[in-house]
Parts: structure tokens; sequence; C-alpha cells
């Protein structure tokens, strides 16, 4: 008689999993200019008659230089109208010859609102490639992970309709929502110790509370701990640090808190929950001796960053996950989309070195400047362009690149930082204009005082937990009368009343950013702060104040002149939805 057939073994499957991942990583980066030809080709090819494309005159033609000399450069502004049309219930092929399915919210901001980006169905295919090659990449540095759980806090955010119907949210909800993710196979990979009804949860809270109770349910089976966002995770452990007795008490009971009032979460948390107080004793010992840094809860384990991706479209992977964080560079996975290169050009009169200046919209000249994926230079800073399946055409999606090495003939890139923000801590991102706004309508307050701001910076304070934005306001005051603290906490409360949704959803319904902060520094402190600059090889003549400080000098400096500080006493208005999605302008 033959032999029955042998299962095969998790292992066995995973380790074949593994070798594809890594096998099709060295092919296309082997290749990565005839893959992006491809990738070119196909997107034109299939929206040869969309509206877009035929007004510019491409008219079917898959020429890379064809298409490089007659489609312009753009940013968000100069689509918006062909997205309004669209997000209004126009189902024509304005766009993209496949339909719209829903759009994805961008975290940039445009007007102080999230953007909007169209998605095709068969972008969840695209996003679940790149997931797959995350955690082979990741075996190969630390073998074994397949063999036990991972406590990861993923959360869902709110989500809205357009006046056309379609979804608009964040691109992780829209991934966490779909059977991609709720009906994923096996996978030892994604083997969380969180269930789908907790991450699923829209309540930021409740949502929390179970997945941080079932995974220390689950501690001993943890191999991995992590969150999407670094800020993520350090808003775990600030909740931890506050509610570890209530978890303990659940824990030894045996029993579910109260406040978790969604049904499905209660039901798939009492499945995991069972009374545990040799655990629940751990726990206490261990959190009465709080220690709040990193490192403490890490126990000295590398901090690891695996991906590089956006609303616009998903790009690359980090193939040296145990780097340190400040080395971390992206290997561009070509037949995600189309990829472009601009030049950078950095302005150092402030003596910042975060100082950029990129130009608002391109000349022809310019545009022509745009390089491809292999002809990036070793050293070299660019702006990300991209032009992809659902419907974007050469897009520049406004993140500053530098080239840090190859992986066969794929560049590397370190991600520098996004253009035209002065400001983020999570998924929020400011930029100078918002900025100055915000600061203008905080001012009124100071005017009944006869005092002015005669010069401000601003500073993202990661140091904190959650981290908060920090104002330096030098002020001129001409009145008797001194500014009472609660005016100047008025001012911090101005400022984030005007600042974009996106800020406002993280300080009352994310919790991941605290209250924004101003400090007020001696007259003459921003002379001393162009001094500085100015000793560091800065211009005399062409030195500007920087709207943002990130040069740990600077800062320093600037603490160091601190004479009071005041913070938002409450948080800004935020309501979930976007308001503005409803009223869409058809012009």
């Amino acid at each position: 008689m033959p032999e029955a057939p042998q299962k095969m073994r998790v292992s066995d499957i995973s380790s074949s999993e593994n070798k594809k991942a890594l096998e099709f990583i060295e092919q296309v980066t082997s290749n990565p200019d005839e893959v992006q030809l491809k990738v070119l080709s196909e997107i034109l090819t299939r929206s040869a008659h969309v509206e877009y494309l035929q007004r510019h005159g491409l008219d079917g033609n898959t020429d890379r230089l064809t298409f490089k000399k007659i489609m312009p450069v753009v940013k968000y502004e100069d689509i918006q109208p062909y997205i309004n049309r669209i997000a209004n219930g126009d189902h024509s092929p304005i766009l993209c010859s496949h339909p719209i399915s829903e759009f994805l919210t961008s975290s940039g901001t445009s007007g102080g609102e999230r953007k909007l980006m169209p998605t095709i169905q068969e972008e969840l295919e695209r996003r679940s490639l790149l997931y797959s090659l995350l955690m082979p990449v990741m075996n190969q540095a630390v073998p074994g992970l397949d063999k036990g759980k991972g406590m990861y806090f993923l959360f869902v955010k709110s989500e809205a309709k357009t006046p056309g119907g379609l979804l608009a949210r964040p691109v992780l909800t829209s991934y966490y929502k779909s059977s991609h993710f709720k009906n994923r196979p096996h996978d030892p990979y994604t083997n969380y110790t969180s269930p789908n009804e907790a991450i699923l949860c829209p309540d930021s809270y409740q949502s929390m509370y179970s997945q941080m109770l079932c995974g220390l349910c689950f501690n001993e089976q943890v191999l991995r701990v992590g969150a999407v966002f670094a800020s993520g995770f350090i808003r775990a452990i600030r909740f931890l640090e506050k509610y570890w007795s209530v978890l303990c008490h659940d824990i030894r009971t045996g029993t579910l808190n109260s406040v978790i009032t969604d049904i499905s979460v209660r039901e798939s948390v009492m499945k995991i929950l069972k009374p545990n107080s040799k655990l629940a004793d751990f726990i206490e010992g261990t959190m009465s001796q709080y220690i709040p840094t990193l490192d403490y809860y890490s126990n000295g384990l590398p901090l690891v960053c695996t991906m590089y991706a956006s609303s616009e479209c998903y790009f690359g992977v980090n193939l040296n996950p145990l780097c340190k964080p400040d080395e971390v560079c992206y290997t561009l996975i070509p037949n995600m989309a189309y990829f472009e290169f601009l030049p950078v050009r950095r302005n150092n009169s402030s003596g910042d070195t975060n100082s950029i200046t990129m130009p608002e919209s391109l000349n022809e000249n310019e545009q022509q400047e745009l390089v491809d994926l292999v002809d990036v230079e070793l050293g070299k800073e660019y702006e990300l362009v991209v032009t992809t399946y659902a419907g974007l055409y050469r897009y520049r999606v406004g993140d500053l690149l530098r080239v840090a090495g190859f992986k066969n003939k794929s560049p590397q890139f370190n991600f520098i930082c996004r253009k035209n923000v002065v400001l983020s801590i999570d998924s929020d991102k400011t930029d100078e204009v918002e900025l100055q706004n915000a600061v203008k309508n905080a001012m009124n307050h100071l005017m009944p005082f006869d005092t002015n701001l005669l010069e401000y910076t601003s500073y993202a304070d990661t140091t904190t937990i959650p981290g908060h934005y920090v104002l330096f306001w030098e002020l001129n005051t001409n009145g008797t009368i001194p500014v009472p603290p609660s005016v100047f906490e008025d001012c911090c409360f101005a400022v984030e009343e005007s600042l974009n949704s996106v800020y406002r959803q993280g300080r009352v319904s994310d919790k991941s950013i605290g209250p924004l902060e101003i400090k007020i520094v001696e007259s003459g402190t921003f002379d001393k702060l162009m001094d500085y600059a100015i000793s560091l090889g800065a211009s005399i003549n062409q030195y500007k104040t920087p709207r943002c400080v990130t040069f740990a000098p600077h800062v320093e400096l600037l603490n160091s002149r601190v004479v009071s500080r005041y913070f938002s006493p409450k948080c800004p208005k935020w309501a979930p939805g976007h308001k503005q999605w409803n009223n869409i302008n058809l012009s």
C-alpha cells in the first residue's frame, strides 16, 4: 500500500513561504528598470482612455519618454477638481479605468483637512504583498519568530462617506476592515494576541484596554511587540502605566471590566481571559517599580522599523531590520508603482540642518530633471514622485529621501522628512502656513494687554508621553498690566483650535498628542539664536528665523532662556467624520 501523504508542519510552510518572499525580493531588485517599465506600461495601457490622460494628450502612448515629456508633475491641488468630481458621484473614467473603490485619507493636510487619495480594489493585493515580505526579512535576522505570538497594538480610526457614497478613511483602517485582514489564512507571522474584534473596535479606549489585556494574558507566548507608529507603542506603555491595577483585577478574577461595552469585544476577550493570580501578582510587582522608559520595557531588545508606506502608495521594506533606528533605509519594491525622483536643493541660511527649499510648482526644465529609480545617485537627496495603478500620475508625494546604498541594482533610501511639514508627533502634519495662522489667532488674546509677538519658533517634543507641540515666544510688552497665566493658556488653546482635524483627532480621540505648550523666552533670545546660526556658517544677509527647530543645540539654547511655560487647559473641538466632504465644490 502506498504511504499516506504526510501533513506539512507549520514550520515547513513558513519556511517555504519565507524562501519565496526572499527570492521575489532578489528578483525584482536585480532587474528594477525592467520591472518599472512594465509597471508604467501596464498603468498607461489600462488607463489609455481616462479623461485625465487624454486631456494632457497622452492618448494611449505607453512610451516612457513620451510620458515624461507630456505629463506634468503635479501636487494635490492640481488634481483636486478631478477628485472632487469622483467624490461627488461621477462614475466616468476620470483618473483610472478601474472603479474607484474608496478614498484613503492622507495624514498630510490640504486646507486644514485630510487629502482624499483614490484607490482601487486590487491595491489591497499590492499592500498584502508588501506585508508578506516583512516577516521573512525579519526572520533572517531573528530566526524563530513563527513560534509565538505578536503583541501588536492596531487600531481603526473614524471614517466618513463622500456625497457620492464612497468611503473615506485612513489606509490602515481600510486594510484592517478588509477581507484580506479579517479573513486572512493562518500565518504564524500574523498570529496576534489581539482578537480582530478588539482591533476593529472604533472606541479607542475599549480597543486599547482589550488589546493590552489579551497581550498580558498571552505573555508567555509573546515574541515581539509593536505598533504601526512608535508613538502608538509609547501610548500603549502610557496606558499600562495608568491602568495596570484595573487590568490586574481582571486577570486575577477572570472578569472583564464593565467599561468594555462592545458585545463582540467582550465575547472575544472572554474566550482568552481566565483567572490567573500568579500573572496578576507579577504585573503588580513589576509596575510598582515602574520606570517610564522604552528601554525598560524592551529589556534591551532591538527597535525595528519594517516598511515605508503612505495613503498614496506602499513603497518598500527595510532589509536590515536590526539596524539602529537612525540608520534605517528602505528598498523600494519596483512593482508597487512607477517611481521618479526630483533632486532636492538645500537652503542652510537659517543654520538648521533640515532647512530645505523645494518649488511649489515645477517649470518644464525642472520637470525634466526628474530621474528614474535606477538613475538616482548615492548620497543625493530627492523628492519622491509616483505614478500609481489607482490614478495618480507623476504625483509629488512630498517625502524627501536620501540614497543610502543599493540592493542589487535597486537603490535604498533614508527617509529625511516630509516636505513643508514643520511639526509632527503621530500621523499629524502641520505646515508653516497653518502654524502661522494658528499663532496669529492666538495673539488676539494678548491685544488687551498691549503685548505683541516679536518672534517665535516651534519644536515637536517627543521626550514626553505622548509627545506634544512646543512654541517658543519672545514678546514685547508695552502695557502696565502683566498678562495673566490664564490668558497664555487661552493662547495655547486658540492655537490648538486653529490646527487641522488630524491634529485635533490625535488630541481628542486617539490621545496620541499631548497638550500644546507655549514657552516664553527672555528678551534677545532670537538674536542669540541668529548669532549661533551665523557662527556655524549661515549668511547674515539670508538668515531668517526657522519656524521649527530640530537641531539639538538650537533647542538647548531656547530652553535655557525660558522664563515661563503654559499648557493648553483642555482638548480642542473634534468630531468623527469630515464635514467638508459633504459640501464639495463641483466647479
